[in-house]
């Protein structure tokens, strides 16, 4: 089958590689139908992650049809023929963290463990296409994917629904909405959202359904921006605009009830001093991660307030503002979404028309120009916002 590879930093390839076979007895083998370029491959394709390696199979977003399934699989839940979408962190649906659906710290479902517990102190869940540090699992960026645990890590559509209407349940939907719920945001809250990316756009709706009064995106990219505006949203373009002052001015001089950050590592500031710092601390290996976002948000929060943090850190930041969080009763509130526990709910929004997930798609390829979309994506070439792919 062909599948999208990683071959070296900033290097994607479509390849052939060996079909997928059932491994357990409760896997599922899914004819992928649809599946998506996601902001955190560009940290895979980029080189932030560690343990890549030549050959692995990208995509963490893919949905498709159930071709086959092994023999401890609940028929009740997944049959072959299903049309499905897949969640991209891999749940035992048994543990503690189970349990509590913290599905994405799942204790049993990642084989390299003590890789991540090396980094983290504690392992993650297993992810599709996203390293070796969690769990080195094919991805679905290809025209056939195993589905690991199918019965609990599948969710069946009907019949009415368009896969890009339902592709992004398996990732940055859930992801952006986590975002917000993580918020608690109450009738009136003005809430800030730095950038304005599928999963920012996301938290954004999110953060309306959910009761803000006003949504203020930020960003640099003026298509981006004028996504947001179009929904209503008002915007800073950080370019050219203090962030912390015109949120001050927007807000009557508290700032933003609640900020969401869905920037994460590879944040940028355009200029000034603390971009050039952040390069040069990441040039010389002494800082991984470049949290200028993170710490913007916390600087512009009013006191009491709560940061959202949704956008993916991998490593180590500096300077990060403990005085700020600590002195004025900050919540700081993060994690890799739960995505199981998200995905019925926004089935019934998008069923309802309170979200529409299609509205961040740009750009419709099949999946042999996969390397083309990540160029695009990466670049922010011809207002590229969100790449659906197509075996």
């Amino acid at each position: 089958m062909k599948a999208t590879c990683w071959t070296g930093r900033n290097s994607v390839e479509v390849q052939e590689v060996p079909d997928p076979s059932i491994l357990n007895s409760r896997d599922a083998v899914v004819k992928v139908t649809s599946t998506a370029i996601c902001g955190s491959d560009l940290h895979l394709l980029d080189g932030y992650v560690p343990t890549m390696q030549n050959g692995d199979i990208m995509g963490h977003e893919f949905m498709g049809e159930v071709v086959e399934v092994g023999p401890g699989v609940d028929p009740a839940r997944i049959r072959v023929g299903d049309r499905v979408v897949v969640p991209f962190p891999i749940a035992c649906g048994a543990c503690s963290a189970c349990q509590a659906e913290l599905y994405s710290c799942c204790e049993n479902t990642n084989p390299n463990a003590g890789i991540a517990e090396k980094l983290f102190g504690h392992p993650t869940a297993g992810i599709y296409g996203y390293s070796h540090l969690t769990g080195g699992f094919a991805g679905g960026q290809a025209e056939y994917a195993r589905v690991v645990l199918a019965d609990v890590n599948a969710l069946r559509v009907g019949s009415g629904f368009t896969d890009e209407q339902v592709l992004f349940l398996s990732d940055i939907l859930p992801t952006g909405y986590m975002g917000a719920e993580m918020c608690d945001i109450q009738d009136g809250d003005v809430v800030a959202v730095w950038g304005a990316g599928p999963v920012g756009q996301f938290a954004m709706d999110s953060a309306r359904v959910l009761g803000a009064e006003k949504v203020i995106a930020i960003d640099k990219e003026d298509y981006r921006l004028q996504m947001a505006a179009a929904q209503g949203y008002e915007t800073i373009d950080f370019r050219n605009t203090d962030v912390r002052s015109a949120l001050l001015e927007m807000t009557g001089g508290r700032g933003p009830d609640k900020c969401i950050d869905a920037v994460g590592l590879e944040a940028t500031h355009g200029a000034g001093h603390i971009d050039l710092y952040d390069r040069a601390k990441q040039a010389v290996r002494s800082e991984t991660d470049r949290p200028h976002a993170l710490r913007q948000a916390i600087t512009s929060c009013r006191s009491g307030g709560i940061v959202s943090v949704i956008g993916v850190y991998g490593g180590m930041i500096d300077k990060f503002p403990a005085g700020a969080w600590m002195n004025r009763s900050l919540t700081l509130r993060t994690g890799q979404c739960h995505v199981q526990r998200y995905m019925k709910p926004l089935l019934r929004l998008i069923e309802r028309g309170a979200i529409d997930p299609t509205r961040v798609i740009t750009h419709r390829l099949p999946l042999t120009e996969a390397p083309r979309g990540y160029e695009l994506f990466k670049h922010k070439r011809d207002n590229c916002e969100k790449v659906v792919l197509t075996p």
